[in-house]
């Protein structure tokens, strides 16, 4: 596996130096494909997001958006089966949120796009207001998480995919936080702070050790979206942005080999 994230690509065959790749253990029954997923980057996210950032306990509430995607699939399954918390998912299309609910066993999940509204799906689903918002849209959904925050509430704000389209465009058509939203945030003590998962670099080796405990005791599950072939890699990063994936989304090139064809 690549060390470096300035190197490779989409190709099937890369040459690297010593330094530029690392020797992957994964726990007994692990796919290797774990090591793109929940026991690599999109693992080590969700985990540093929720400790060090978002800090849940016990018993809070918990709202995480695009639930059902690489990141948010593997802090929701945190903070519900490891945390002990309430655990409420956001995601696009029944197919995710029956997913949410039925295989990864959260407490409730919203269809954005079948909802009137988000405000009216929160105040239902989230009776006694949210601890704990863990942000992977930005935009509208942020928006309506922050006005359903508690007292002292921490927002993770680890991506803003809704408006990534408009990058560079000198636009935007998402709504920013509106004034008395802002207002808000300082009166209900309100903590929002991003973060780079790189950051916690040197912490890798313990974290990863943790979450491999908890997929062998049953209470992770690696999600993930495989496509096969380099040709269709396009079309699958295309999918990142149209929500076509549930778990980690990635290509599958060959079979797992120990050996190098070369």
């Amino acid at each position: 596996l690549t060390a470096d994230f300035d190197v490779g690509g989409w190709q099937e065959y890369y040459t690297a130096t010593e330094k530029q790749v690392k020797k992957i253990d994964l726990p007994p029954g692990a796919p290797v494909n774990a090591a793109l997923g929940i026991l690599g980057i999109t693992g080590l996210t969700a985990y540093f997001g929720l400790f060090r950032i978002g800090c849940p306990v016990k018993g809070e509430t918990v709202v995480i958006s695009g639930a059902a995607g690489a990141t948010g699939s593997v802090a929701a399954q945190i903070a519900k089966h490891v945390l002990g918390c309430r655990v409420v998912g956001i995601a696009g299309g029944s197919v995710k949120c029956r997913f949410l609910v039925e295989e990864l066993g959260l407490d409730a999940a919203i269809d954005y796009k079948a909802e009137e509204g988000l405000d009216k799906a929160l105040r239902r689903c989230c009776p006694d207001g949210i601890d704990v918002y863990f942000d992977n849209i930005g935009g509208e959904q942020l928006n309506a998480c922050l006005r359903r925050m508690r007292r002292n509430g921490r927002v993770v704000m680890c991506g803003a995919i809704s408006g990534y389209d408009d990058l560079g465009s000198g636009k935007s058509s998402e709504p920013g936080i509106p004034h008395q939203m802002a207002l808000a945030i300082v009166s209900s003590r309100l903590r929002l702070q991003g973060f780079i998962v790189l950051d916690y670099v040197k912490e890798y080796p313990s974290a990863l050790q943790e979450i491999a405990s908890w997929m062998q005791q049953g209470k992770l599950k690696n999600a993930e979206t495989v496509v096969v072939g380099l040709q269709n890699a396009a079309q699958a990063f295309k999918g990142l942005f149209t929500g076509s994936n549930t778990g980690k989304l990635t290509v599958k090139i060959a079979e797992p080999s120990g050996q190098s064809k070369l």
